[in-house]
Order: C-alpha cells, then sequence, then structure tokens
C-alpha cells in the first residue's frame, strides 16, 4: 500500500529573504533546516529548468508541530515573470490561514508590504458555520486567505 503525507508548497520569490521574513512576521512561521542553495544536472533534470540555480528556505507553518508541512520559499537566479493570479484564475491561486484576529493579521500583512485584495465579509455555510474572511495578497502578489471561524 502506497502512503501518502502532505509536504510542502513552493513560492518563487523575486527575494526570498524579504518574503520568508513577511511569512515568518505574520504568521508565525519557523525556519527548518538551513538556508538551500541549490544547482547542478541534478536540479535541472528534476526542474525542467535548464541551468537551475536557487536559493531559499522552508518554514514550517503554524499548528501542525514540528512535523507538520512547510512553506518552501525560493527565488531562482533567473526567475520568469508571470502574470499574477486572480482569485478566478485556473489553477493554483491561494493558500489559506485561520486565525483568531483577521483584524491583527491584516495589520500585519499591511506593515509587511502585503495588501488588501478583497474586503471582510461574513459568510455563512449551511451545517458548518460562519466563516469570516478576506484574501489578501503578500508582498509578492500571491494571494492569501485569512479566515476565522464561528462553528456550528
Amino acid at each position: 500500500m502506497n502512503t501518502v503525507k502532505y509536504s510542502h508548497t513552493n513560492l518563487i520569490a523575486t527575494d526570498w529573504k524579504r518574503l520568508a521574513k513577511f511569512y515568518c512576521d505574520v504568521f508565525g512561521c519557523v525556519q527548518v533546516g538551513p538556508r538551500r542553495t541549490l544547482s547542478g544536472d541534478k536540479l535541472s533534470d528534476g526542474t525542467g529548468v535548464e541551468n537551475a540555480q536557487l536559493e531559499g528556505v522552508h518554514l514550517r507553518l503554524p499548528g501542525f508541530g514540528n512535523q507538520g508541512p512547510t512553506l518552501e520559499i525560493f527565488q531562482y537566479l533567473n526567475n520568469r515573470d508571470r502574470e499574477a493570479a486572480h482569485a478566478n484564475s485556473k489553477g493554483l491561486t491561494h493558500i489559506a490561514f485561520e486565525v483568531s484576529n483577521i483584524d491583527d493579521i491584516c495589520s500585519k500583512i499591511i506593515q509587511g508590504g502585503g495588501w488588501m485584495l478583497g474586503k471582510l465579509v461574513d459568510y455563512e455555510i449551511e451545517g458548518v458555520g460562519t466563516c469570516t474572511f478576506i484574501y489578501v495578497r503578500d508582498p509578492d502578489r500571491n494571494i492569501i486567505e485569512i479566515q476565522a471561524w464561528n462553528k456550528t
């Protein structure tokens, strides 16, 4: 039987140190392991990126202890530009954090160089509860959903 365990989500940053600091300061992520500087044929073969060279860190996501998944923040020597994702873009569009104080987190997001994308709303989901949420952007324009639940 094959076992499956979620490992990490990757963000490619324009400045990996700045983006890692943002996630540590705003969400309490903590660096796991050493800073990684990777290059060579095996990295190029595995990623499909010719002459791949990258640097960055893994950050432990809050709420899961020492064995939880990480947010991998890397920066390639030669990043490729792409249009910013929107909430209704196809493919992976956002990561989400459940918090106890949305106002405090939103303030930290703005102080850290991010901004609000939507407006704070309460959305009742029948049989589940009320989710108070807002979509925001980090300094690299990645979408983050901030949510707080009042479960029924």
